[in-house]
């Protein structure tokens, strides 16, 4: 069993019954606290405190000194083994042991040589309950060799050769620090170019003339000995060339592209790659296959070194320096290895325990490679040390078991492998002590309210004691909510109040006795100043006073001091301090700043500021009219259970009187952080009787309120918490609804926090059918919003009720309200299911209404679900799409509208409820009649001859009917576009195609094409054709009487008189048209609408001046009768979509042109001159007169 003394708490719950707090934790073992009366009674096994290093490297002139300091009760006796045999001090004159303490010292100053104590020392530390051992110390003496003599030859090169000065250091113990001085023992430059590797030679990339002199001379320093070695200088001798050759980069170090590199964990690791080359190459470094640690990676000696320190295994892995100049790059590859010297991942730690314990001791290390654990028990190998029956050893772990005074003993674990090894100590020592409490009887703590109180029980005890507290000498209830208990014995109230004063009792007991001890608690007001220093501008040569009134505990002295600036007040008589205020006279401009007025007692410290601004003299202002200050030193008197009095002190009312004060409160159990409204007073009262409700943690705060406005709100008042009581309501918005066709779902929207007056609110939750003689069934619920009941019919009225109660008893008899059970599907069809057709789009339905009963719910309404009967083509294509319509409430007909003409329909009828839809009504088949069909759905012109044009089209794609036939309608426009006299065809309906003949040549006409049934006339389609004429502009021979003009026409427009006069009438005719367009777009329409106006359909326009109502059956496209003409695809296929109005309608792409001014230049003009045979271009010949025309 363990004591830890550390933070982490334990939380118990107070009850109603006296409270014990008990601590019993069950962990490995006892820790003994560091109290010196306890350590000088308790045995303890020994400990080493103090040892020398495992590598310990002594200064050969000077006295050795071997360390080994331990503890233990009784005292420790020590003796030392030397190269692993004993090292009997006592015959050696020149070592002796420090008295108390198993440290050596050996005298070589006087005489002997350090060399002769070289070796491998250990200390042992024995009493009577085991023995520690130390590491193992290596003594070795320091070394500071001379450099070997050598004869060293000048050095010779031209200017950008590489060189490297060597210095071969001898080997010294420890290692020597390697610089380059002058004979001036000034530090040679270093740069890119020139620096020192980590083995001390001096590398040049390329030498300089500069770099000429007599005197480099490297220095070994050995630190241990403070002796500075020197080699003997080198001479360096630079020729100067005329222009030294440029050349890439090699590596001086390390040599050919790839080396290895070892390290052990937790050193730095030192990579180094120096280069030479001109001109100087510069270094970069890289991990393959992963990224430089950025807080453990440094670069030294201008990047030429790599470092990183901690190194661990996860840095092993190649790094490439790379070396880079103008002329080319080289890169060495190191392949760096991290091995790892022992280190601990769990140390064994020592263990005190009771007789007939058990305890485990615990050895983790690991290492690279992994280390080997081996145990010692007190100093001896455990395989050949006695046995122990309470001891059983399993690799890295030993585990005790039913341990008795005799297994104490000290165990030492050893981890090792190639690279190093680490000794642990630690003890088991097996105690049957008594408790004991060391805190000290009748400590007083004194504790400001509403802050922590920590009241200490330090103790100890084998077995580890459990620790009760009780408040009081007869142990008194403890009431409060909740006490923290720490492991360490102490007893935290998180909150202490006036009623935690009393006197506490801590009691510690295992089965060898029991301790225990008294401390008091006082709770202390806090320390508050309720008249703070104001911020205050007076001018020079004036006198100002900051008040400071503070309020305290009786019992505590308050000490009141002044800081300006937080330093002390300048020592001047102008500065008097009385006992609530400090007044300056006489202030100057140096007065002013920042004065705290700071009140201290022994318990705690308050302080509040103020700035002093000092301005010149001024006339003296008008009153500055402001919101009152917020009123201060709220108290709570008269304390009942649902009334309490709030007085306050009135804060300073700027220049305009207090007209009310206003309260507010606000609940910390409920709603911590919002405030209420409580109650206003007149601005005469600093008092308030105030009316409260149960069971609330009520905090108060104070507005003031004049004719500018209202004040910031006071600081909050202490809480005060009333008493509970039962609710003085029921929850509000009480349902029964039904979730399935066999429950009653009641919900309620649940009371506030406020509302329940009290602790353990709950509801008492009743129902009964509505028809019938059942008695109330009741449940009582938590404090949830709904309750189930199962097992009910289906769809029958409940009288529900829910009542409020809480650990005080119940709230007022609730109201009764009225639900339902669940609903279930409806069970019948409506009957009597009739049709009657309006028109080709409109339907009538009426049905029988169903049962009320058989419904089962409330009833929603009427569904009608209809269909359009498919072909058997269609049917196998996709599925039939039903339409929905649904009529609320109770009606019996409704009206299906957007139904198809000439269609086969049927519908059937449910009934809906709010669980869903009853079963469907018989099928029932109705016909619309014919309607109107729509426009066909293409029409073409091909083959147009000199007098023919064969017309091409495909039925309505919606016929809604029987077709009876088509109409044609057509007239010619002429060079002018004016409409010609209109034609009317009828066509059979079984017709897709027609050739109108005798047609006038080279004409443009224009088609309306529309289909009928018997219900009428369907929307029209239009398009335009020319008739062709051929290429020379001669018309064929059957055209009579025109011949003649036509060879006329020709001679004369051979002429080149005539063709002159033509090209200078149309270019006239192009400049007028474009002034006259640019005049027009100004200030008029485009020209494209006046053709619009002009052109418009020659019946449709009749009929919208007669009867408005046919404009439904009007195309969009009628009022454009050029719009398509010469501009339709080459197929002329006209669609009845293509209706979009757009200026690109008007012209082709290419060849409409546009003014300046935005206006469309040659509307309706043919331009593609060499495509007349296509169709989709205008078929006038391309004479004189026909160019002309067009651009009229």
């Amino acid at each position: 069993m363990q004591l830890k003394i550390m933070p982490k708490k334990k939380r118990l719950s107070a009850g109603r019954v006296p409270l014990i707090l008990f601590l019993c934790q069950m962990i490995s073992a006892l820790e003994v606290p560091l109290d010196p009366k306890l350590l000088e009674d308790l045995v303890q096994p020994p400990t080493i405190t103090q040892q020398s290093p495992k590598d310990y490297i002594i200064d050969p002139r000077e006295n050795i000194v071997i360390q080994c300091e331990a503890k233990g009760k009784p005292p420790p006796s020590f003796s030392w083994t030397r190269n692993g045999t004993h090292f009997d001090i006592d015959k050696d004159p020149l070592v002796t042991m420090k008295p108390g303490s198993g440290t050596l010292i050996i005298n070589i100053m006087s005489e002997g040589k350090a060399e002769t104590y070289e070796g491998v020392y250990q200390c042992t530390a024995r009493n009577e309950r085991g023995a520690a051992i130390s590491n193992n110390i290596v003594i070795r003496p320091s070394r500071s060799p001379l450099w070997t003599k050598e004869k060293l030859e000048p050095m010779i090169l031209r200017n950008g050769q590489p060189l490297v000065l060597p210095c071969r250091p001898p080997i010294g113990l420890p290692p020597p620090i390697i610089f380059w001085m002058d004979n001036s023992f000034q530090r040679l430059p270093q740069s890119e170019r020139v620096s020192q590797g980590l083995n001390g030679d001096l590398y040049f990339s390329n030498v300089l003339p500069e770099d000429t002199r007599e005197d480099y001379i490297c220095y070994a320093r050995f630190n241990h000995t403070q002796t500075i070695q020197q080699k003997q200088p080198i001479s360096v001798k630079v020729i100067s060339a005329k222009s030294s050759r440029e050349r890439p980069p090699t590596f001086l170090t390390p040599e050919g592209n790839a080396s290895n590199k070892e390290e052990l964990r937790g050193n730095v690791l030192s990579l180094e790659c120096i280069a030479e080359g001109l001109p100087t190459p510069i270094i970069y470094w890289i991990k393959e296959d992963g990224i430089l640690p950025i807080n453990r990676t440094f670069y030294r000696n201008f990047k030429k070194t790599l470092q990183i320190i901690h190194v661990s295994e996860a840095d092993s892995g190649n790094y490439q320096c790379i070396a880079k100049n103008a002329l080319g790059a080289i890169h060495h590859t190191i392949s760096v290895t991290v091995k790892a010297a022992p280190y601990w991942i769990m140390a064994p730690q020592n263990l005190v325990l009771s007789p007939g314990e058990d305890g485990t001791l615990i050895c983790r290390a690991n290492g690279n490679p992994k280390p080997r654990i081996s145990w010692l028990t007190n100093g001896v190998p455990v395989e050949i040390a006695p046995d122990d029956p309470s001891r059983k050893i399993d690799g890295d772990t030993i585990i005790f078991s039913n341990v008795q005074e005799r297994s104490s003993a000290v165990y030492q674990c050893n981890a090792s492998n190639e690279y190093g090894y680490l000794l642990a100590n630690a003890f088991v020592n097996v105690l049957a002590e008594p408790p004991r409490i060391l805190t000290s009887a009748n400590t007083l703590y004194q504790v400001i309210a509403n802050r922590p109180a920590l009241l200490d029980c330090a103790f100890f005890g084998s077995p580890l004691p459990t620790i009760e507290w009780f408040k009081g000498a007869k142990g008194s209830a403890l009431h409060e909510d909740i006490y923290v208990l720490h492991e360490n014995g102490t007893l935290e109230i998180p909150v202490a109040q006036k009623d935690s004063t009393g006197t506490y009792t801590c009691v510690a007991r295992n089965k060898l006795g029991m301790a225990k001890n008294d401390v008091h608690l006082e709770i202390k007001d806090p320390t508050r100043i309720i008249k703070q220093p104001e911020y205050a501008i007076v001018q020079r040569g004036s006198t100002v006073s900051f008040e400071c009134k503070v309020k305290h505990d009786q019992t505590l002295v308050p000490t009141v001091m002044w800081l300006k600036d937080n330093g002390e007040l300048p020592s001047d008589e102008r500065f008097t301090v009385d006992k609530e205020q400090l007044v300056v006279a006489d202030v100057s401009d140096d007065d002013g700043g920042t004065y705290t007025c700071v009140a201290n007692t022994t318990l705690d410290s308050v302080s509040a500021s103020a700035v002093l601004s000092v301005v010149a003299p001024t006339p003296t202002p008008a009153p500055i009219y402001d919101v009152p200050n917020p009123p201060f030193d709220l108290e709570l008197t008269n304390q009942l259970d649902k009334s309490v009095q709030l007085s306050w002190t009135p804060g300073n009312d700027n220049n305009s009187p207090i007209t009310k004060f206003i309260i507010e409160y606000e609940d910390t159990m409920h709603q911590a952080g919002l405030w209420h409204y409580q109650a206003e007073v007149s601005g005469t009262q600093t008092t308030a009787q105030l009316k409260l409700s149960p069971y609330v943690n009520y905090s108060f705060r104070v507005m003031a309120v004049n004719g500018i406005g209202r004040s910031l709100p006071s600081q909050a008042s202490e809480q005060y918490l009333t008493k509970a009581a039962e609710p003085d309501t029921n929850p509000t918005a009480v349902e029964g609804l039904g979730s399935e066709p066999d429950n009653l779902v009641i919900t309620w929207k649940p009371l506030n926090g406020f509302e329940s007056n009290g602790p353990g609110l709950q509801y008492k939750v009743s129902w009964r059918q509505k028809d019938g003689d059942d008695e109330w069934t009741s449940v009582f619920v938590a404090n949830v919003s709904k309750y189930i009941v199962s097992g009910t019919p289906t769809f029958v009225p409940y009288l529900i009720k829910v009542q409020a109660l809480n650990d005080a008893g119940f709230a007022p008899e609730p109201a009764v309200v009225m639900g339902h059970s669940g609903e279930d599907l409806p069970m019948v069809a409506p009957g009597n299911v009739r049709v009657n057709v309006v028109n080709s789009t409109l339907a009538e339905v009426h049905w029988d209404p169903v049962p009320l009963k058989s419904i089962r719910g409330h009833l929603q309404g009427y569904r009608i679900y209809y269909w359009k009967a498919q072909n058997s083509s269609k049917r196998n294509r996709r599925h039939i799409e039903k339409k929905i319509l649904t009529f609320q409430g109770s009606k019996t007909h409704g009206m299906l509208p957007g139904l198809e003409p000439f269609s086969h329909y049927t519908l059937n009828v449910r009934v809906v409820n709010g669980k869903g839809e009853g079963p469907a009504s018989p099928d029932k088949v109705f016909n619309t009649p014919e309607g109107v069909p729509s426009a066909p759905s293409s029409l073409k012109i091909v083959n147009p001859t000199l007098d023919s044009l064969t017309l091409e089209w495909d039925p309505p794609s919606h016929p809604n009917g029987i077709l009876t036939e088509y109409t044609l309608k057509y007239q010619p426009i002429n060079s002018t576009h004016e409409l010609g006299p209109l034609v009317d065809l009828k066509i059979p309906a079984n017709k897709t195609r027609w050739t109108l003949k005798n047609l006038n040549v080279s004409t443009r006409y224009k088609f309306y094409f529309y289909a009928q049934t018997s219900a009428g006339s369907g929307s029209q389609i239009t398009e335009e054709a020319v008739t062709t004429v051929d290429e020379a502009g001669i018309l064929p021979p059957d055209v009579g009487a025109g011949k003649a003009m036509a060879s006329r026409q020709v001679d004369i427009a051979t002429q080149g008189w005539f063709i002159g006069l033509m090209c200078a009438v149309a270019l006239l005719i192009l400049i007028l048209l474009i002034v006259c367009f640019i005049r027009r777009n100004k200030g008029g329409k485009y020209p494209v609408k006046e053709k619009e106006d002009a052109h418009a359909d020659p019946e449709i326009q009749p009929m919208k001046e007669d009867d408005g109502t046919f404009g439904e059956y009007s195309d969009a496209e009628d009022h454009k009768p050029l719009k398509k003409g010469s501009r339709t695809p080459s197929d002329r296929t006209v669609k009845k979509e293509d209706s979009d109005d757009s200026l690109v309608d008007y012209g082709e792409g290419v060849n409409g042109q546009f003014n300046e001014d935005g206006s469309f230049i040659g509307q309706y003009s043919g331009k593609k001159e060499k495509e007349p045979a296509e169709g989709n271009e205008s078929s006038e010949a391309p004479s004189p007169v026909n160019a002309m025309n067009s651009f009229v």
